[in-house]
């Protein structure tokens, strides 16, 4: 998953490198790695003005490398601070032999943080498994995604959190991007969403770090996280632009920053103005024309 290099020395120090940055060619030991992927993240932070004091921040804790990094990473950055407070927010969807709570709980307390769980059945009345014995599994990772979006919002809000930290990384940005692009979907590529009463607003710090990177720091700092993958991702469509762009990006290493660079460009240039949403008044979520999470929930739920 990541790119272990062997009898090289670290490019700032003489101690063995643990990794290769091929877009940088920089060979990293282990503390040089570290500090190298938190000022990335500090960077995406300060740019993005993502935290301010007085913050309650809930992290999207799915036990995975992601996840469990970003955990890691804001404790260890913001743990000490009074005037911010952390919490961890679990959603089991309800996939057999899939999520497993108690590995983000121990996680969380490894961190020294205080960790919720909310499921898919008590905020939706259905579970993964269940709407695809009742549709098939062709929409899973629709209907998964929108009520998981719905699960977290809803208890972030009722927990107080004024943000949602989510463990999206480099490689996720840019296959956001590159899906808007191959589905045509312009009004998605410059959409600048607008602060909504109810939402909570969601920050993502790992968002200029690259997937490997990402799971050698949770390799290093926290050990044991879950690696298991949904049996339903196959899918969906990110599984397969995850396969080209990583075989494209392995010629030409700075591709995903191109294409993350290219995202966060685009509503610059083209001056668009802030997205035309509203909040639903029955399920709190922002919606355009038709609340599409209402909509899937019912549909979801047999409705």
């Amino acid at each position: 998953m990541f790119d272990w290099v062997g009898a090289m020395q670290c490019s700032k120090c003489r101690r063995e490198a643990v990794v290769l940055q091929r877009y940088s060619g920089l060979h990293l030991c282990r503390d040089h790695f570290i500090a190298d992927l938190e000022a990335k993240a500090k960077r995406e932070i300060r740019q993005k003005r993502m935290i301010v004091s007085g913050d309650v921040i809930a992290v999207a804790l799915s036990g995975g490398k992601d996840s469990s990094a970003l955990l890691r990473f804001l404790t260890r950055t913001f743990g000490e601070r009074r005037d911010v407070s952390i919490l961890a927010l679990t959603v089991d969807e309800g996939i057999a032999g899939y999520r497993h709570p108690e590995q983000a709980h121990q996680i969380a307390e490894a961190c020294g943080v205080p960790w919720h769980c909310v499921t898919f059945q008590e905020i939706a009345g259905t579970t993964t498994d269940r709407i695809v014995e009742m549709r098939g599994d062709a929409l899973s990772c629709t209907y998964c995604g929108v009520i998981r979006r719905h699960c977290l919002n809803t208890a972030a809000r009722d927990l107080g959190a004024t943000k949602l930290a989510m463990g999206m990384n480099l490689d996720d940005e840019a296959q956001s991007v590159l899906m808007n692009v191959l589905r045509g979907d312009a009004e998605r590529l410059i959409r600048r969403p607008a602060p909504l009463p109810g939402v909570v607003r969601r920050i993502k710090p790992f968002a200029g770090v690259p997937e490997r990177e990402v799971a050698l720091y949770a390799h290093l700092t926290i050990g044991r996280f879950e690696e298991a993958s949904c049996p339903y991702a196959h899918n969906a469509l990110r599984s397969d632009v995850r396969a080209i762009l990583n075989e494209y990006a392995w010629r030409h290493p700075a591709t995903k920053y191109a294409l993350k660079n290219l995202g966060d460009q685009v509503p610059e240039i083209c001056n668009a103005g802030e997205a035309d949403l509203q909040v639903c008044p029955e399920c709190g979520e922002p919606f355009s024309g038709v609340c599409r999470s209402c909509q899937l929930i019912r549909e979801a739920r047999g409705g």
